[in-house]
Protein backbone atom coordinates (compact mmCIF):
# COMPACT_ATOMS: atom_id res chain seq x y z
CA UNK A 1 0.00 0.00 0.00
CA UNK A 2 1.28 3.47 -0.84
CA UNK A 3 2.75 5.58 2.00
CA UNK A 4 2.12 2.86 4.60
CA UNK A 5 5.72 2.80 5.90
CA UNK A 6 5.68 6.60 6.28
CA UNK A 7 2.50 6.36 8.34
CA UNK A 8 4.20 3.73 10.52
CA UNK A 9 6.99 6.24 11.23
CA UNK A 10 4.44 8.83 12.34
CA UNK A 11 2.65 6.30 14.57
CA UNK A 12 5.98 5.34 16.11
CA UNK A 13 6.80 9.00 16.72
CA UNK A 14 3.38 9.62 18.26
CA UNK A 15 3.88 6.73 20.71
CA UNK A 16 7.22 8.14 21.89
CA UNK A 17 6.43 11.85 22.29
CA UNK A 18 5.93 11.62 26.06
CA UNK A 19 9.42 13.00 26.71
CA UNK A 20 11.34 9.93 25.56
CA UNK A 21 12.87 9.21 22.22
CA UNK A 22 12.48 5.83 20.56
CA UNK A 23 15.27 4.20 18.60
CA UNK A 24 15.88 5.92 15.25
CA UNK A 25 14.23 3.65 12.68
CA UNK A 26 16.87 3.77 9.96
CA UNK A 27 15.44 0.76 8.10
CA UNK A 28 11.96 2.26 7.76
CA UNK A 29 13.36 5.69 6.78
CA UNK A 30 15.39 3.99 4.05
CA UNK A 31 12.30 2.10 2.84
CA UNK A 32 10.31 5.35 2.64
CA UNK A 33 13.10 7.00 0.66
CA UNK A 34 13.22 4.04 -1.70
CA UNK A 35 9.45 4.22 -2.19
CA UNK A 36 9.72 7.94 -2.95
CA UNK A 37 12.42 7.24 -5.55
CA UNK A 38 10.38 4.42 -7.12
CA UNK A 39 7.25 6.58 -7.38
CA UNK A 40 9.27 9.43 -8.87
CA UNK A 41 10.88 7.12 -11.47
CA UNK A 42 7.49 5.66 -12.44
CA UNK A 43 6.00 9.13 -12.83
CA UNK A 44 8.96 10.29 -14.88
CA UNK A 45 8.65 7.28 -17.15
CA UNK A 46 4.89 7.67 -17.60
CA UNK A 47 5.00 11.45 -18.02
CA UNK A 48 7.01 11.08 -21.23
CA UNK A 49 4.18 9.14 -22.88
CA UNK A 50 1.20 10.76 -21.12
CA UNK A 51 -0.06 12.53 -24.27
CA UNK A 52 -0.30 9.25 -26.18
CA UNK A 53 -1.76 7.09 -23.39
CA UNK A 54 -4.68 9.27 -22.35
CA UNK A 55 -6.51 10.15 -19.17
CA UNK A 56 -5.90 6.86 -17.29
CA UNK A 57 -2.15 7.32 -17.16
CA UNK A 58 -2.56 10.94 -15.99
CA UNK A 59 -4.72 9.77 -13.07
CA UNK A 60 -2.14 7.19 -12.04
CA UNK A 61 0.61 9.84 -12.25
CA UNK A 62 -1.45 12.12 -9.98
CA UNK A 63 -2.08 9.28 -7.51
CA UNK A 64 1.62 8.39 -7.33
CA UNK A 65 2.51 12.07 -6.95
CA UNK A 66 0.06 12.43 -4.04
CA UNK A 67 1.61 9.34 -2.38
CA UNK A 68 5.08 10.74 -3.00
CA UNK A 69 4.13 14.05 -1.35
CA UNK A 70 2.54 12.25 1.60
CA UNK A 71 5.71 10.17 2.10
CA UNK A 72 7.82 13.33 1.98
CA UNK A 73 5.63 15.17 4.52
CA UNK A 74 5.56 12.20 6.91
CA UNK A 75 9.33 11.74 6.68
CA UNK A 76 9.98 15.44 7.29
CA UNK A 77 7.56 15.43 10.26
CA UNK A 78 9.35 12.40 11.72
CA UNK A 79 12.79 14.00 11.40
CA UNK A 80 11.70 17.46 12.57
CA UNK A 81 9.91 16.19 15.67
CA UNK A 82 12.88 14.02 16.65
CA UNK A 83 15.21 17.04 16.37
CA UNK A 84 12.76 19.13 18.38
CA UNK A 85 12.77 16.51 21.16
CA UNK A 86 16.59 16.46 21.11
CA UNK A 87 16.67 20.26 21.35
CA UNK A 88 14.32 20.15 24.36
CA UNK A 89 16.51 17.51 26.00
CA UNK A 90 19.52 19.84 25.68
CA UNK A 91 17.69 22.47 27.71
CA UNK A 92 16.35 19.99 30.27
CA UNK A 93 19.28 17.56 30.70
CA UNK A 94 22.28 19.73 29.91
CA UNK A 95 25.15 19.35 27.47
CA UNK A 96 25.65 15.61 28.01
CA UNK A 97 22.89 13.19 27.06
CA UNK A 98 22.48 10.00 29.09
CA UNK A 99 23.73 6.89 27.28
CA UNK A 100 20.26 5.31 27.01
CA UNK A 101 19.02 8.36 25.08
CA UNK A 102 22.19 8.75 23.03
CA UNK A 103 21.92 5.08 22.00
CA UNK A 104 18.52 5.85 20.38
CA UNK A 105 19.90 8.61 18.15
CA UNK A 106 21.22 8.27 14.63
CA UNK A 107 24.76 9.41 13.83
CA UNK A 108 23.41 12.56 12.15
CA UNK A 109 21.27 13.38 15.21
CA UNK A 110 24.32 13.04 17.48
CA UNK A 111 26.22 15.42 15.17
CA UNK A 112 23.27 17.85 15.19
CA UNK A 113 23.15 17.74 19.00
CA UNK A 114 26.90 18.47 19.20
CA UNK A 115 26.61 21.41 16.79
CA UNK A 116 23.55 22.79 18.62
CA UNK A 117 25.38 22.39 21.91
CA UNK A 118 28.42 24.25 20.55
CA UNK A 119 26.32 27.09 19.08
CA UNK A 120 24.35 27.48 22.32
CA UNK A 121 27.56 27.52 24.38
CA UNK A 122 29.12 30.16 22.09
CA UNK A 123 26.00 32.30 22.35
CA UNK A 124 25.85 32.03 26.14
CA UNK A 125 29.55 32.98 26.40
CA UNK A 126 28.86 36.11 24.36
CA UNK A 127 26.18 37.30 26.81
CA UNK A 128 26.74 39.25 29.98
CA UNK A 129 29.96 40.66 31.26
CA UNK A 130 33.11 38.57 31.31
CA UNK A 131 32.14 34.92 31.79
CA UNK A 132 28.85 34.94 29.94
CA UNK A 133 25.40 33.88 31.09
CA UNK A 134 24.10 30.32 31.42
CA UNK A 135 20.58 30.43 30.00
CA UNK A 136 19.92 26.77 30.84
CA UNK A 137 20.60 27.29 34.53
CA UNK A 138 17.17 28.26 35.82
CA UNK A 139 14.20 26.84 33.98
CA UNK A 140 11.99 28.57 36.55
CA UNK A 141 13.00 31.81 38.31
CA UNK A 142 14.75 30.96 41.61
CA UNK A 143 13.39 32.14 44.96
CA UNK A 144 16.72 31.64 46.75
CA UNK A 145 20.33 31.27 45.64
CA UNK A 146 21.01 28.23 47.84
CA UNK A 147 18.96 25.04 47.93
CA UNK A 148 18.96 21.96 50.10
CA UNK A 149 19.50 18.83 48.01
CA UNK A 150 19.62 15.10 48.69
CA UNK A 151 21.81 12.80 46.63
CA UNK A 152 19.68 10.09 45.00
CA UNK A 153 22.64 7.94 43.86
CA UNK A 154 26.37 7.73 44.42
CA UNK A 155 28.02 10.24 42.11
CA UNK A 156 31.49 10.78 43.55
CA UNK A 157 33.30 14.03 44.19
CA UNK A 158 31.85 17.36 43.09
CA UNK A 159 33.86 20.58 43.13
CA UNK A 160 31.97 23.79 43.84
CA UNK A 161 32.79 27.19 42.36
CA UNK A 162 34.65 28.25 45.50
CA UNK A 163 36.97 25.21 45.30
CA UNK A 164 35.38 23.01 47.98
CA UNK A 165 35.09 19.33 47.13
CA UNK A 166 31.90 17.60 48.23
CA UNK A 167 31.34 13.84 48.17
CA UNK A 168 27.94 13.16 46.61
CA UNK A 169 26.97 9.88 48.25
CA UNK A 170 23.50 8.32 48.23
CA UNK A 171 21.12 9.92 50.81
CA UNK A 172 23.64 12.63 51.78
CA UNK A 173 22.21 16.16 52.04
CA UNK A 174 23.98 19.34 50.99
CA UNK A 175 23.24 23.06 50.92
CA UNK A 176 24.48 24.21 47.49
CA UNK A 177 24.18 27.13 45.12
CA UNK A 178 21.24 26.51 42.83
CA UNK A 179 23.38 27.43 39.80
CA UNK A 180 25.91 24.70 40.66
CA UNK A 181 23.46 21.86 41.14
CA UNK A 182 20.62 22.64 38.70
CA UNK A 183 21.95 20.28 36.00
CA UNK A 184 22.49 17.49 38.52
CA UNK A 185 18.89 17.90 39.70
CA UNK A 186 17.63 17.67 36.10
CA UNK A 187 19.73 14.55 35.50
CA UNK A 188 18.21 12.89 38.55
CA UNK A 189 21.46 12.67 40.55
CA UNK A 190 20.28 15.21 43.13
CA UNK A 191 16.80 15.85 44.49
CA UNK A 192 15.67 19.28 45.66
CA UNK A 193 14.35 19.12 49.21
CA UNK A 194 11.58 21.64 49.73
CA UNK A 195 11.50 23.03 53.28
Amino acid sequence: MLAEKAQDLIRELHRSLNGTLSLYNEDKVRQVLEEIQTLFDQNKENAAGANKMGLGIICSIQLRHAALERNRRCLLAYLYNRLDQIRKMRWELGSVLPMDIKHNLSEQEVQWFSQYNRLLANYMRSLGEGGGLDLTQDMKPPKTLYVLVRCVMDHGEFETQDGNVILLKKNSQHYLLRSECEHLIRQGILEHIVN
